[in-house]
């Protein structure tokens, strides 16, 4: 996938309707923190244009970006920001929620998760409202570059096990850094494009 455009088109608080798009929809969820706007700043080749900041939970809108004007990246606000009072939090989830149950174009569902660490019960949650409408989800394992290649292996396994995911789950490894991982994410976004076109 070759990106040649890029345009945050739509941004949705939490009083906003959702768009009724008609290209097909690529969603980014996962915690505050886990990296999400440096994967997507990533696979656009932009350096900053989805938000990253050292402050978590910056993401407290539902954006949408016109990628080549064939499909939109969708960042999903972040969850799990430990600070949050009850109220805010539960908006987050209720934008998300909201989404997965509206959008009729989502396509592929990334969830992102720090390969560091086992899920934390958000993470958990966040898998189990995806699987629930229907979706399988993409597992991102953020983070790559900060445990050695020896650990990667064991990390992903602990993912898997801690989230319950089926056999066939794709659990790619990503680092913002040296941006393995980009490649194997782009053949997942060509392969949808290629069905959404025949």
């Amino acid at each position: 996938m070759v990106i040649k455009s890029v345009n945050l088109e739509t941004v949705c608080g939490i009083t906003s309707a959702l768009p009724h798009n008609r290209l097909p929809e690529i969603a980014f969820a996962g915690r505050s923190n886990v990296g999400k706007s440096s994967l997507i700043n990533g696979l656009m080749n932009r350096k900053s244009l989805a938000r990253i900041s050292s402050k978590p939970g910056k993401t407290q809108t539902i954006n949408y970006y016109n990628i080549n004007g064939e499909m939109y990246f969708v960042d999903l606000p972040g969850y799990g920001y430990a600070t949050a009072n009850v109220e805010v939090k539960a908006q987050w989830g209720k934008m998300i929620e909201d989404y997965l149950h509206q959008s009729k174009q989502l396509r592929i569902i990334f969830l992102l998760v720090d390969i560091r660490h086992a899920p934390s019960e958000d993470d958990r949650i966040m898998y189990g409202w995806i699987t629930d409408r229907g979706y399988r989800p993409v597992i991102i394992a953020t983070k790559l570059d900060k445990i050695k290649r020896s650990q990667i292996g064991r990390q992903v396994q602990l993912i898997c096990d801690t989230l319950g995911v089926s056999d066939d789950t794709r659990v790619i490894p990503f680092s913002a850094l040296t941006k393995q991982g980009r490649e194997e994410i782009y053949e997942l976004l060509d392969t949808a494009l290629t069905e959404e076109n025949k």
